[in-house]
C-alpha cells in the first residue's frame, strides 16, 4: 500500500534548489528563522555525490534544519525520513534525523520522542545515510513511535557535537513505508500501528477507533496484540476483531466487539472469563444489531451475584435481548451469605394492603428481602423501599398482620439479579445451566417487565430460591423445558425450604418442565396460569411420608389451566395467603381451575394425602368454577383417603355457594373414596318406607353438600307391600342427614326398590 498515492498526502519536502527560505533554522513553524541569507549556509548546485545540495556549517551545539512543510500523520501510517550526509571540512560533528511533533491545536507534543538514532561523521568525503522511521504505531523498528496525539510534522535533521565542521547535505526524503508494517496480503490490522501504546497507563482507545475504521474501510481484521490496553472512554469495534493483549476500562464504559459477540472474545478481552461476563452484558443492552450474548458453551465461575441494572448502567429496556449457551457457576464465596434483619413495623391493611410503615432500621433491609413473621404468606418480598419514610413496599399483601408487630427480612443471593430494573420486557434466558451448588439462588426477577423468557435451562442446587418475583416483573413469564434439581433432594420432604420458583403476576406459562424434590415447585399469586406437561416430584424416602404441595395457588379466582402434567408424591394447594381482608366479602371467590387430563400418582404417602387441597384464609369462600377431569391417581404402596381435602386450619367453606363444580372421567387407583360431581348413586331399598334417604357416601368433593338431583331413574320396578307395581315417581329433597350429603326420596306411599340418583355439590349456574 501506499498512503501518499492512494490518499493523495503531500510527503516530501521542497529540494534546497527550491530556496533555502523554504529550511528553517529553528523548529520549523511559521515564523521561525529561515536559512535564507544566513552565512553559515550556502546552496551547492553541483556536488560531485548529490548534485544539488545545501552546505552547512556547524556553529551551534545543535544545528537544526527544519521543512516548514507540515507533513501529515495519520493513524497506520509508516513514513521513512532519510537524509545523506558527508563531512568537507573542520570539526566531524554527529547527524540524527530529528522533528517537532505537533498537534491538533499547532502546539508541540513534547511526551514524544522527536530525535531518531545519531550516527557520527568519521571521515571526509564518505557519504553517510541517516535514516528514522516515524509512525503512530509502536511496532518494532519505529524509531520515533508518536501515538495518536501529533496529528502532523516538521521533519529535518540536527548536526550534533563540536562546531566549526562543514557538511553537505542532500535533499531529504519522505517516504511512505507503510506496506513494510501492513503487507496487502495481511487480512488483519494491529491496534499498534495506530498508536496504541498497550502500557496499561496511556489512553489507547483512539487508536482502537482508528484501528476499526481502517480495518471496516479495508475489509480485514484488528489484531490487539500483547500488552495491557487502557480505554477510557466507549470503544466499539465494527470489525473483527482478534485479542492477544487485554483491555482494562472505567466500569461505567463498554467494549463492544459487534463482529465477534460472545463469551471467547470478552475473556480473551479482559483476561478473566467473569470479568469477560460482566463486560459482555453490559454490551448486549446497548447495542441494537446483536440480541444474543452468546456464552460460547463456556462455565463462567462468579464470586459474587451480577447486579445486571449496575453491569448495565441502565434501569429500563424494552426490547428483545437473550443470554445463551453456557454455565454460570457460584464459586466459593463469602459474597453469597444471606443478609438478614430484624425490624419492627406496622402494617395497616385497610391504608395501604402493600406497605409497612414506622420500619425500624429501614435502611439496612435490601430490596428483595424475603419478609416472614405471623401472618405473612409464603413468598412476600420488599419491592422497593423509603428510607425517608420509612415505609417498604411489599410483593403482596399479609393475610393476617395488621398492626404493629416484628418481621425478619432474609435477602438472598442470586446468580443474576434484575431486582434493580424499574423495567425489563422481553427478556430471555435460553440454554443456560445455573450451576448454584447449595451456595446461592440463581435468578431475581426485574421489579416490572413483560414477556421474560427462561427456556431449555437447568437450575442446579439453589440454596434458597430458583427464580424469584419479587414485583410484577414476571408478567408473562415464559419457563419452558427447564430441569429444576434440588439441594435438598436427601432430606424429608417436611424439612425443606426450598422452593423452585414463584410469580406474582398473571399470564405465566410454565410448561415441560422437571422439578425434583423441592419444597414446594411454584407459589403462583396471579391468574391467567397455564401449567402444562410439568413433571413435579417431591417425596422422600420415608414410608407413610409427610407430603407438601407442588404448585400453590395464593389468590381465589386464577382463571387457570393443568393439562397435562405428571403430579408425583405432591398435591396441589388452592388459597388466598396473599389477601389481606381474607374474608369473604363481595369478591370473586375459588374459581377458574381447570384440572384436566393429569398423571397423579404418590408413593409410601401417609393416608392422609390428598392431591387438591382448598385452603380459605377467611371465612365465608366457597367454590364458583371448578372442573377436573380425565386425570388418572394412583398409589403405590400405601392407599389414600381420598384425593381432594379442605385445610380448615383458618377457616372451612361455605358449601351452600357451590357453584359450577364438575368432577368426572377421572380413574382411581389406591384411592379409598373415589370423588365425582354430579356422582350416581345407586339406592337399593330393601323393606318398604315412604322417604327413602340416599347417601353420597363420600363421593361429593371437599366434604361438599348434596344440593341438587339431576336425575332419578328406577331401575326395575318399585313396589309396595302387596307386591304391587308403583308407577309413580317421589319428589325431593336436597342436603338432608349428616352435613347435607344425603337426599330425600318421598313417595305416596311405602315402597321398596332401587333407584339411580344423579346428584351435584352445586348449583349448575
Amino acid at each position: 500500500m501506499n498512503k501518499a498515492i492512494t490518499d493523495g498526502l503531500v510527503l516530501m519536502p521542497p529540494p534546497f534548489s527550491a530556496g533555502l527560505n523554504l529550511w528553517s533554522r529553528e523548529d520549523g513553524r511559521p515564523g521561525s528563522g529561515s536559512y535564507a541569507g544566513q552565512s553559515n549556509a550556502a546552496y551547492v548546485p553541483a556536488d560531485q555525490d548529490f548534485g544539488g545540495c545545501l552546505e552547512l556549517q556547524k556553529t551551534a551545539s545543535t544545528q537544526r534544519l527544519r521543512s516548514y512543510i507540515e507533513t501529515p500523520i495519520i493513524p497506520g501510517l509508516y513514513l521513512r525520513v532519510t537524509a545523506r550526509v558527508k563531512a568537507v571540512a573542520g570539526n566531524l560533528p554527529s547527524v540524527r534525523i530529528a522533528a517537532w511533533a505537533g498537534a491538533s491545536n499547532n502546539s508541540n507534543v513534547t511526551s514524544v520522542p522527536q530525535t531518531g538514532p545519531s550516527v557520527a561523521l568519521t571521515t571526509y568525503g564518505e557519504v553517510v545515510t541517516v535514516s528514522a522511521i516515524i509512525a503512530t504505531g509502536n511496532r518494532s523498528g519505529v524509531d520515533m513511535a508518536w501515538g495518536a496525539t501529533p496529528v502532523f510534522g516538521h521533519f529535518g535533521l540536527d548536526l550534533t557535537g563540536p562546531t566549526g565542521g562543514v557538511v553537505r547535505i542532500d535533499d531529504i526524503e519522505i517516504e511512505d513505508i507503510t506496506s513494510a508494517f501492513l503487507r496487502d496480503l495481511m487480512d488483519w490490522v494491529d491496534v499498534r500501528d495506530f498508536g496504541a501504546r498497550g502500557d496499561g497507563v496511556t489512553d489507547d482507545a483512539a487508536a482502537f477507533d482508528a484501528a476499526d475504521t481502517y480495518a471496516r474501510n479495508n475489509q480485514v481484521s484488528v489484531l490487539v496484540s500483547k500488552g495491557t490496553y487502557f480505554l477510557n472512554t466507549n470503544v466499539t469495534f465494527t470489525s473483527k476483531v482478534r485479542f492477544e493483549g487485554t483491555v482494562s476500562m472505567p466500569s461505567q464504559f463498554r467494549l463492544s466487539c459487534t463482529r465477534d459477540y460472545n463469551m471467547d472474545t470478552y475473556e480473551a478481552a479482559f483476561g478473566d472469563e467473569e470479568e469477560g461476563f460482566r463486560r459482555g452484558l453490559q454490551v448486549l443492552f446497548h447495542f441494537t444489531d446483536h440480541t444474543v450474548f452468546d456464552l460460547s458453551g463456556r462455565r463462567v465461575l462468579l464470586k459474587s451475584p451480577v447486579d445486571v441494572a449496575a453491569v448495565s448502567g441502565l434501569n429500563t429496556l424494552v426490547q428483545r435481548r437473550v443470554l445463551a449457551n453456557g454455565m454460570l457457576e457460584a464459586g466459593n464465596s463469602t459474597a453469597w451469605n444471606d443478609v438478614t434483619t430484624t425490624s419492627v413495623a406496622t402494617y395497616t391493611p385497610t391504608s395501604n394492603a402493600v406497605r409497612l410503615t414506622g420500619v425500624a432500621n429501614v435502611a439496612n433491609i435490601p430490596v428483595g428481602s424475603r419478609v416472614t413473621g405471623t401472618g405473612v404468606g409464603r413468598e412476600v418480598y420488599v419491592a422497593s423501599k423509603d428510607v425517608g419514610a420509612g415505609t417498604i413496599e411489599l410483593s403482596r399483601p399479609l393475610w393476617g398482620a395488621a398492626g404493629t408487630r416484628t418481621y425478619t427480612f432474609t435477602r438472598y443471593q442470586y446468580l443474576l439479579d434484575f431486582s434493580n430494573w424499574a423495567n425489563l420486557g422481553r427478556f430471555e434466558m435460553r440454554d443456560i445451566e445455573f450451576q448454584c451448588n447449595g451456595r446461592c439462588s440463581a435468578v431475581m426477577l426485574p421489579s416490572a417487565g413483560i414477556g421474560t423468557i427462561i427456556s431449555d435451562c437447568t437450575f442446579n442446587k439453589p440454596k434458597d430460591r430458583g427464580i424469584t418475583s419479587i414485583k410484577e416483573g414476571c408478567q408473562g413469564l415464559h419457563v419452558d423445558q427447564c430441569q429444576f434439581l434440588s439441594n435438598e433432594q436427601p432430606l424429608r420432604v417436611q424439612d425443606r425450604t426450598t422452593i423452585a420458583m414463584n410469580v406474582n403476576s398473571n399470564d405465566p406459562k410454565i410448561r415441560n418442565n422437571r422439578i425434583v424434590r423441592f419444597a414446594h415447585f411454584a407459589i403462583l399469586g396471579g391468574s391467567g396460569n397455564m401449567i402444562i406437561g410439568n413433571h413435579f416430584f417431591q417425596g422422600d424416602d420415608q414410608t407413610a411420608g409427610v407430603r407438601r404441595a407442588g404448585i400453590v395457588f395464593t389468590s381465589t379466582n386464577v382463571k387457570t389451566l393443568i393439562t397435562g402434567n405428571y403430579v408425583d408424591n405432591c398435591y396441589i394447594e388452592w388459597g388466598n395467603e396473599h389477601d389481606s381482608a381474607p374474608e369473604f366479602n363481595s369478591e370473586f371467590s375459588f374459581g377458574g381451575l381447570t384440572i384436566t387430563g393429569n398423571i397423579f400418582t404418590c408413593t409410601d404417602s401417609a393416608p392422609s394425602l390428598s392431591f387438591i387441597v382448598v385452603t380459605p384464609y377467611g371465612p365465608g369462600h366457597f367454590i364458583n368454577g371448578f372442573s377436573m377431569s380425565d386425570n388418572a391417581f394412583r398409589t403405590v404402596n400405601n392407599n389414600i383417603d381420598r384425593v381432594d381435602a379442605v385445610d380448615t386450619t383458618h377457616a372451612t367453606l361455605d358449601y351452600s355457594r357451590f357453584r359450577n363444580v364438575i368432577i368426572e372421567a377421572n380413574t382411581y387407583n389406591g384411592v379409598n373414596q373415589i370423588t365425582q360431581s354430579p356422582v350416581t348413586i345407586q339406592h337399593d331399598q330393601n323393606t318398604e318406607a315412604s322417604i327413602w334417604l340416599v347417601d353420597t357416601a363420600g363421593f361429593l368433593p371437599f366434604g361438599s353438600r348434596a344440593r341438587n338431583v339431576m336425575g332419578l331413574v328406577k331401575e326395575n320396578a318399585v313396589r309396595n307391600a302387596s307386591n304391587v307395581i308403583d308407577y309413580t315417581m317421589p319428589y325431593c329433597e336436597t342436603e338432608r342427614g349428616t352435613d347435607g350429603r344425603m337426599i330425600q326420596l318421598r313417595w305416596q306411599q311405602a315402597v321398596r326398590g332401587r333407584v339411580q340418583a344423579t346428584i351435584r355439590c352445586d348449583n349448575p349456574n
